[in-house]
């Protein structure tokens, strides 16, 4: 079975765990015999996508007079906002990129018959520009390959599936790995909210990454139950699969917070705890590894607080540099708002590492030997993290639980149950065109 695949990230360019987790179900697609086709926006060269067949959009040649494009061209406006908008981003960067909008935007043609586009490959400032001439190029792609089976990867990619799904009567099946609810609350960007509504609606079946996200997909978009189905992601070992030894260099546990930092992930809570913990055990170090809107905000509220002798921002780290963090970590702390998954506890875990996670979580449905508390309940968080560096008893338990728990989280399992998706939608296609 052939399976043409629409995302916006491939190792190593990634920014979150969108890149991993499509990257990681790609690979498992393969052991069950599928070939996949992933088109990226701009592909680096760097990439190793091993027997994934990878294709840069940008190199993807348009004959936009093409009476099957025409439609394409007809309903589409382009609208650039100066702001770096992200499939992850937040309340703030959606009141910034609002303000840029304005009415009475015109198509823009190409000047050429046959045309290519540069793309950004990124989240940059011509980002909604992106998003439809992804869609655009994803019609050619469409037009000039066989395959049987669409799969589009979060909102990005959605209107490059329905395309393809229009051009080649295949079936769609969009992946939900986070929503516009999980990105800002309760305000959300009503641009974003229809894209992924109309996703989810052209669809033929709607995967979520946990029953947290199946449930918003339902209550907050009115799909249909009977096509939303919940596939779990899962983890790959990092490096050679061993967990890294790193020496330390200082003599303080080390508790750590990997991830964006966002609204989403709830880096002030993380803060906040620390601040407490510090009140009682001066001893410890705690790390903020990543970046996001909210980093020179966090980075006040620290030197406010008088800890940043005690507090470490890394900015973004790649996959090296989280295996080096993990090997010096005594705590890895996860205190998301709202998260439909979560790969990087498991990432912590599988590095014998004990984790704290929010029970607004989506991972929290998948493990059971974590400490699990309520993001806004610092007090709850604080006495977990004293708790695992100061009880020697339950970190061991923590670890050697937990490490065989994680190992049970693989991608090969989410790989199995796509398929099973993909032959009921092939089967049922198949179906309506013999009329059995």
């Amino acid at each position: 079975m052939k399976v043409l695949m629409f995302g916006w990230e491939f190792p190593p360019h990634i920014s979150g765990g969108l890149g991993t987790a499509s990257y990681g179900l790609s690979r498992a697609l393969l052991k069950t015999g599928m070939e996949i086709l992933f088109v990226v926006p701009k592909a680096y060269g760097d990439e190793e996508p091993g027997n994934i067949r990878l294709v840069n959009a940008s190199q993807v040649a348009v004959n936009a007079t093409d009476e099957a494009f025409k439609d394409h061209w007809d309903q589409i406006s382009f609208l650039e906002v100066d702001s770096a908008l992200m499939p992850y981003a937040t309340e703030e960067d959606y009141i910034m990129i609002s303000e840029q909008f304005r009415p009475g935007s015109q198509p823009e043609k190409p000047e050429r018959n046959t045309h290519t586009y540069t793309f950004f490959g990124g989240y940059g400032k011509n980002l909604w520009e992106e998003v439809q001439r992804y869609a655009l190029v994803a019609s050619q792609i469409a037009n000039q390959h066989d395959f049987d089976i669409i799969h589009a990867h979060d909102w990005l990619t959605y209107p490059a599936g329905i395309e393809a799904k229009r051009i080649s009567g295949s079936p769609l099946v969009v992946h939900i790995h986070a929503t516009e609810f999980d990105r800002s609350g309760a305000q959300v960007n009503q641009r974003i909210f229809d894209t992924e509504k109309n996703g989810m609606e052209t669809a033929d079946m709607v995967i979520a990454v946990s029953n947290r996200t199946r449930n918003t997909v339902i209550n907050r978009y009115g799909i249909d139950p009977a096509k939303v189905v919940t596939i779990h992601n899962g983890v790959e070992a990092i490096g050679n699969g061993k967990p890294l030894r790193v020496k330390k260099h200082v003599k303080e546990k080390i508790v750590t917070f990997l991830g964006r930092v966002t609204y989403q992930k709830g880096p002030e809570y993380f803060i906040e705890a620390a601040y407490k913990v510090l009140q009682k055990d001066p001893d410890v170090r705690f790390v903020m590894a990543g970046s996001g809107d909210l980093l020179s905000k966090m980075i006040r509220r620290v030197a406010a607080l008088g800890i940043a002798t005690r507090f470490h921002f890394t900015g973004f780290l790649k996959n090296e540099e989280v295996e080096q963090l993990f090997g010096m970590s005594d705590v890895y702390v996860m205190p998301s708002v709202s998260e439909p998954f979560g790969i990087s506890p498991l990432e912590a875990m599988r590095s014998n590492v004990p984790v704290i996670i929010s029970r607004q979580s989506g991972v929290a449905e998948v493990i059971n030997h974590a400490v699990k508390v309520d993001y806004w309940d610092i007090d709850a968080l604080a006495d977990a993290i004293h708790a695992l560096i100061h009880y020697p008893s339950l970190q061991n338990t923590s670890v050697g639980f937990g490490k065989e728990e994680v190992n049970n989280i693989r991608w090969d399992d989410a790989g199995i149950k796509v398929r099973e998706v993909y032959e009921q939608l092939v089967h049922k296609l198949l179906s309506n065109k013999t009329g059995r």
